[in-house]
């Protein structure tokens, strides 16, 4: 016991890195985790053996090797299946959502997609909590923190929602504080983070979705309704001075096209949205299901039947394309990931989004960049729940003596 305890000190420091190789796929066994961490066998078994004490991973206890495989078997590591989880909300132009997700970006459980009725953010935000919280109770589980995704640019270090046009809020709502006082009123002892959506969708997708193993990683992505994009720099969520960078909804691919909420005209996040979509093909909104689920719904029943439906698509398309290749100029990414409606029209003409991408972009021609979909169901979620986990990866025998 002693040695293992002089070993665990010697590689108290690699806690939080080895926690986050195994929270992000990339440590299944002891032996990668320490050919990754740099140190010895003895050592990593004196962290992993803390990890698993501490209720957040497995190791088990008899190793063996993959069929075929040659060299000593090594002990795998997972997610401990009942360890603790994060509480996630997200608020959107149609509702919200609330969820506990886990190590490895795992979902719990999930509340139904709900109507926000009111206007007003504290009450919203309350409902979200007392959502979230009905879950911990039927759950059971120690929760390690709280995060929320909200359809707006999140300023730094104020946590105030400066521009949450597709909800009936003031600009500058003060979000954080209003999540921190909604969890204390609940009884939930635990920190609140909060993050704009398509920010917390790009670092979800990098860490455990189709953007994992990427360098220099660009998410563009519909919400229930406008346009936003994220990026993720040498595996950190890149925010700016102030939280505000990638306003992409913003960049004007249509000088003559709709006007826009932020004063411009024709910009992605009126063109290319749900609604954009609709407008385009001649239809309507429904009273029935969200903006989003419309659009989604008319790509998959109309698309390439439907001449209007067609035509929409194209026109969206090219819009979307003319938007990423001033993207590429600009960040130069390795990868980009597409989510929400943006999703669906890739996977509707794939070939025709790359063609816009790679003839309007300046390297275009000599090396075009990889465009994927999203693969992560309920990504802001997952993205709002590494906020919460954070602090434990940074950390994780503080950050859980701390919320014992």
């Amino acid at each position: 016991m002693t040695h293992t305890r002089t070993r665990l000190d010697r590689g108290r420091n690699a806690l939080g890195p080895a926690l986050e190789l195994v929270h992000t796929g990339r440590a299944p066994t002891r032996a990668v985790l320490t050919s990754a961490l740099g140190v010895t066998r003895a050592t990593a078994g004196a962290v992993a053996s803390e990890l698993q004490s501490l209720g957040l991973i497995t190791v088990d206890s008899r190793p063996g090797g993959a069929p075929g495989s040659q060299g000593r078997p090594s002990h795998r590591l997972g997610i401990a299946g009942d360890g603790p989880v994060a509480l996630a909300a997200q608020v959107h132009a149609d509702g919200f959502r609330a969820a506990l997700v886990g190590l490895g970006g795992r979902i719990v459980a999930t509340t139904p997609g709900r109507t926000a009725p009111d206007a007003d953010p504290a009450q919203v935000l309350r409902e979200v909590v007392r959502a979230g919280a009905e879950l911990l109770r039927t759950a059971g589980r120690r929760c390690v923190g709280a995060g929320l995704a909200v359809p707006s640019a999140v300023a730094e270090p104020d946590g105030t929602a400066l521009n949450p046009h597709h909800l009936a809020w003031l600009p500058g709502a003060p979000v954080r504080a209003l999540f921190a006082s909604c969890l204390a009123d609940a009884g939930l002892p635990v920190a609140g983070h909060c993050g704009n959506d398509v920010n917390l969708t790009a670092l979800a997708e990098h860490r455990h979705g189709a953007g994992r193993g990427s360098r220099h990683l660009l998410c563009v992505a519909t919400g229930h309704r406008g346009v936003g994009g994220a990026l993720v720099l040498d595996g950190r969520l890149h925010t700016g001075s102030a939280g505000l960078a990638l306003e992409v909804g913003h960049l004007t691919v249509d000088p003559q096209g709709h006007p826009c909420s932020c004063g411009g005209r024709g910009c992605l996040d009126v063109e290319t949205d749900a609604l954009a979509l609709l407008r385009a093909a001649g239809r309507d909104p429904g009273p029935e299901g969200s903006l989003l689920d419309q659009a989604r719904d008319l790509l998959r029943t109309g698309y390439p039947g439907d001449p209007a439906v067609r035509a929409a698509t194209a026109t969206l398309i090219e819009r979307l394309g003319l938007g990423l290749a001033g993207l590429v100029n600009i960040l130069n990414p390795d990868r980009i990931i597409l989510g929400g409606l943006h999703r669906a029209l890739l996977e509707a003409d794939a070939a025709r989004l790359r063609t816009v991408v790679g003839a309007r972009s300046l390297w275009g021609r000599s090396g075009t960049v990889p465009i994927e979909p999203c693969t992560l169901d309920h990504n802001a979620l997952v993205g709002a729940a590494e906020l919460a986990w954070q602090p434990v990866l940074d950390d994780p025998l503080t950050a859980l003596t701390a919320a014992a």
